[in-house]
């Protein structure tokens, strides 16, 4: 078997990550992020919640925090946030804290960034939660600040929610013009944002579903004056959210999972992984499977 392509005919280099939630303790965290990166999984990131949504009230360890800490332990893998919430911090905050942890990972940051969805968090911590149109109008706004700051050495933006003035991005981030921004989306406005400014999309969803997504990105990246191919295609797999799928089940489930999802346009597979307990799995899929997977190859 050759090489595979993506709906709109572009070569299809499938990368793999692992994503966790923030319940294990640091050591664990540790330990287990630089295990991840020895089996050879591309990237490695954290989720951003205030505390866990299937089990509110669960210990949780802030996102960007621990992301800055573990990259000081893990030296090739790409990190990141999929996706840091725009209600939580000010975007011209996120640049610099973008920007600073460019700097402490050499140039491996990818920077994550969703227009937020856990209204109940929100409830919990006292932090504004506004209807959809606005909490949308919101990400548009920060998407284009964090563009236009985090390429640029000094910056004036004038929005309805936002402001800077000559602000200065010093020290300029290693990664230039800037890091890569991954947007997390999935409907037509949000997609379309996608289109305009995400160097990856991230979307979540059945086979059918993001073959229809891939083919609406296409047309919204043709209509922003954006090649498709310059946006890279990249899927989280959420335990929680996908019950009527387990690539961990075993080496067979997972070549069949990444196969289905790559005929529908997937180039990247961000996983959260079994419980610990169900390691071994991961350990076959990363030395046996991945590899035949990366080469084109049916497994």
């Amino acid at each position: 078997m050759g090489e595979s392509t993506l709906p709109n005919g572009q070569p299809q280099h499938l990368q793999f990550g692992i994503q966790v939630i923030q319940t294990w303790s640091w050591t664990d965290l540790c330990n287990r992020w630089k295990w991840f990166e020895s089996l050879g999984f591309e990237s490695l990131w954290l989720t951003d919640h205030l505390t866990r949504t299937a089990k509110p009230g669960e210990p949780y360890l802030e996102a960007w925090t621990l992301l800055s800490a573990l990259a000081t332990q893990v030296e090739r893998a790409r990190i990141g946030v999929l996706v840091s919430s725009n209600t939580f911090r000010h975007p011209s905050l996120l640049a610099k804290m973008a920007v600073t942890l460019d700097h402490i990972s050499n140039g491996r940051l990818e920077l994550g960034i969703g227009a937020g969805w856990f209204k109940p968090e929100h409830e919990m911590f006292g932090l504004d939660f506004p209807e959809t149109g606005e909490l949308v109008d919101r990400y548009a706004e920060a998407l284009d600040l964090l563009d236009r700051f985090l390429s640029n050495d000094l910056t004036s933006f004038e929005g309805e929610y936002y402001t800077l003035r000559e602000a200065p991005n010093r020290p300029a981030p290693i990664q230039r013009p800037r890091p890569p921004l991954v947007i997390g989306a999935h409907g037509p406005r949000m997609i379309n944002l996608a289109a305009r400014y995400a160097d990856t999309w991230n979307s979540r969803g059945t086979p059918a579903e993001m073959r229809e997504r891939n083919e609406r990105m296409d047309a919204a990246c043709h209509r922003n004056g954006r090649d498709p191919e310059s946006v890279k295609r990249s899927m989280l797999y959420v335990i929680a959210q996908m019950t009527d799928e387990d690539p961990w089940a075993s080496a067979d489930a997972f070549t069949d999972f990444v196969g289905r999802f790559r005929e529908a346009g997937v180039q990247e597979f961000i996983l959260q992984p079994p419980p610990p307990e169900e390691f071994r799995v991961v350990e076959r899929v990363a030395i046996d499977v991945i590899p035949g997977l990366r080469a084109g190859k049916a497994g």
